[in-house]
């Protein structure tokens, strides 16, 4: 039994063996708590982290201030992500930024790039666009940012989320490809075969994975969510888990790797603990989102359920990721909307029937309880 163990079975034994000293059980329940290692956030291991906004804009957890802060205290959460600014980073900018999480006792883990459409289509323009990715991944290692995740989205279908009710009158997010097959592309975007997607990629990773592995960062591609078949007619190259396993290939490298989201694994019908120990072998799991669903048919209708509801085994999805002695981030993301976060002023949920501060409390609660199981297992 570790230390962090403190069990009602440990509390008696050490009340009867201090029973002589005549000390009192709150003085050794007290000591034992004191003595007790924090496994919250163990130095090496996982670390559960929040967004917050650069804004203050978020309504779930708030921005870099006083309120933000406290928020992510009080849960006990020492890591944050977030969105980046526009390109080209500036290295005063995120440093200033850095230092203001620090000061409140806050990481930055993860910031989002955006912002190079000609890059994603292969348009005029994307070299300038690269450049200024380039430029922002060194200002990234210059500012101690161990993770930069981005998008290679060709169309994201989020045209077919809605809200479902879930257990109590809670808000669950659904999506049913049918409802959005037929949706035409956009101007501004066009149509995207699989060829054109991957050269593009390809062009993109040759050009910056080595910039993150000379600046001692990795970059991590979210998966396609939802991983629907066509896209507005564009096909998806991170729509399956064998894309998942051609990226990482292109530039073999621990800087080229992926955001492992056991949530989408599951909506292409995939097994993530098979699929985490995959990439984990490979060293290139360099974010994790932790969710669940349930699934009506891979790939085309779904539901994003609580946390400890749906299909995944999230305890075995843990203690993989414990075994693998993965030391990066853990987002338990898309929280649930529940009446308490749906009575504040102001709620504005980023998706259908997504929720707010306080089921993200109860979010980081259950990853909390897995990731110590799964360390003590």
């Amino acid at each position: 039994m570790s230390n962090s163990d403190v069990s009602r079975r440990t509390l008696l034994q050490a009340m009867g063996a201090t029973a002589l000293s005549a000390a009192t059980p709150a003085a050794v329940a007290s000591k034992l708590f004191a003595e007790a290692h924090d496994r919250r956030d163990v130095a090496g291991g996982p670390n559960i982290a929040l967004e917050l906004s650069r804004s203050g804009s978020f309504f779930a957890t708030g921005g870099v201030n006083g309120a933000g802060t406290r928020r992510m205290q009080q849960l006990g959460v020492t890591h944050v992500i977030m969105g980046g600014p526009s390109i080209p980073w500036q290295e005063s900018e995120l440093r200033t930024l850095t230092d203001q999480l620090k000061a409140g006792g806050l990481t930055l883990g993860n910031m989002m790039i955006a912002g190079f459409p000609n890059t994603l289509y292969g348009r005029a323009g994307r070299d300038e666009e690269i450049d200024k990715v380039r430029e922002s991944i060194r200002v990234a290692g210059k500012v101690g940012l161990p993770v930069v995740e981005y998008n290679f989205y060709a169309h994201r279908l989020v045209e077919g989320y809605y809200a479902k009710t879930g257990r109590g009158g809670a808000g669950w997010t659904a999506f049913d490809y049918d409802k959005v097959k037929d949706l035409p592309p956009l101007p501004e975007e066009g149509t995207h075969n699989l060829d054109e997607m991957w050269n593009n990629i390809t062009y993109f990773l040759k050009a910056v994975v080595p910039v993150a592995e000379e600046s001692g960062v990795r970059l991590a591609l979210h998966p396609n969510d939802p991983p629907a078949p066509l896209s507005r007619g564009s096909q998806q190259i991170m729509g399956t888990v064998a894309g998942w396993k051609k990226l990482v290939d292109i530039v073999p490298s621990k800087s080229n790797g992926i955001t492992f989201d056991c949530g989408v694994t599951r909506e292409m019908g995939e097994d993530p603990v098979e699929v985490c120990r995959y990439f984990g072998k490979k060293d290139v799991i360099n974010h994790v989102h932790y969710r669940n669903v349930r699934v009506q048919k891979a790939y085309e209708k779904y539901e994003e359920v609580f946390i400890d509801e749906g299909v995944n085994d999230m305890f075995a999805v843990m203690k993989e990721l414990v075994r693998q002695k993965y030391p990066r981030l853990i987002y338990p993301e898309h929280p649930r909307a529940i009446d308490y976060d749906r009575e504040r002023e102001g709620f504005n949920p980023y998706y259908p029937g997504g929720g707010g501060y306080a089921a993200f409390a109860y979010n980081v609660g259950y990853t909390r309880a897995m990731l110590q199981a799964a360390q003590n297992s």
